[in-house]
């Protein structure tokens, strides 16, 4: 009986200590998965986040090419996307769904004053330009000539938070005393010009570029339009200009690590550097590459916001 007692006993303690060393080690093959997935792998990747000036479709497939050679380059995993809205991708840093962002220069400018976001690329046009203009665009059987006849009438922008195609050119009519009858946001530079060249509006108001110096090719909003409507330089003229625009800065979250800035900085010089990325950052943005930048580089704007918009906030709302 004795006997009997004490093997149940040793038997129970065996299975007491196995007990423990099973649940030690399902919590031991478990506790890497409760740990922080590290950034830029798979289970948390480096968001990437392109603002919508033109059509979002195109800058997806367009921008394929860049992620899969910065994937390679910096041995990051890495997703892009697209937001609804300029204010879409300013949000995300507030949010923390955003890592680094292609930004036009207003969005930079809130987002660095909300979220501490920093430039640290900016992009280069066509044959070496830092900064473009705003336009604002008319048809020309409109008869407007002059920005004073904008008085009253309909005027199509892109988005309340796109410097060329909002900020500066409402600026400009608030100026001069211009008060339209009717305001509209179209939310891309080329749905802009095609309101304005069928009529739809009086006026529009859209990024500016100017013309190739060697061919004399339009390089202003217009041009993206031109395969639609090929008479569109033609029909749409421009009718004033706004003061110049930094360009749009590439910009990364404020806690990024130094060295994940570094890769990814070079990974976007390496791509600029190769045929094939070119032509991608041509579709994508119209653009040829990138170039270092800094928060100065965006002073001068913040100067003239402070000068022409006393209420920035209160203009995107």
């Amino acid at each position: 009986m004795q006997f009997g007692q004490h093997r149940r006993r040793l038997l129970g303690v065996v299975a007491l200590y196995t007990g423990v060393l099973v649940v030690g080690l399902v919590l031991l093959s478990v506790r890497p998965l409760l740990r922080p997935q590290a950034l830029g792998t798979v289970g948390r990747p480096l968001r990437l986040m392109l603002v919508p000036s033109v059509d979002a479709q195109k800058v997806t497939e367009s921008a394929e090419l860049l992620v899969q050679f910065l994937r390679q380059y910096t041995g990051y995993w890495i997703e892009a996307s697209v937001p609804t809205s300029y204010i879409a991708v300013v949000e995300a840093f507030g949010a923390g769904k955003a890592d680094v962002a292609a930004m036009n220069a207003f969005s930079y400018l809130l987002a660095h004053e909300r979220y501490r976001v920093r430039a640290v690329l900016r992009v280069v046009r066509r044959h070496g330009e830092l900064s473009y203009r705003g336009q604002i665009i008319a048809h020309v059987a409109s008869g407007i000539e002059h920005l004073q006849q904008l008085q009253g009438k309909r005027i199509a922008y892109v988005d309340p938070a796109s410097t060329s195609g909002y900020i500066l050119p409402k600026a400009l009519l608030e100026r001069e005393g211009i008060r339209p009858a009717e305001e509209v946001f179209a939310m891309r530079h080329d749905n802009v010009v095609t309101m304005v060249y069928q009529r739809q509006v009086d006026a529009g108001a859209t990024y500016y570029s100017p013309p190739d110096p060697v061919t004399g090719e339009i390089r202003d909003a217009r041009s993206r339009v031109q395969r639609q409507f090929p008479d569109v330089a033609e029909k749409v003229r421009i009718v004033a200009l706004t003061d110049s625009i930094p360009n749009d800065p590439i910009v990364v979250r404020a806690d990024m690590p130094e060295e994940i800035v570094e890769r990814l900085v070079g990974g976007l010089l390496a791509f600029q550097a190769r045929p094939e990325g070119r032509r991608a950052l041509f579709e994508i943005y119209s653009i040829e590459g990138f170039a270092p930048a800094s928060d100065r580089d965006y002073d001068g704007l913040r100067r003239l916001l402070r000068q022409y918009v006393p209420d920035v906030e209160k203009l995107v709302r």
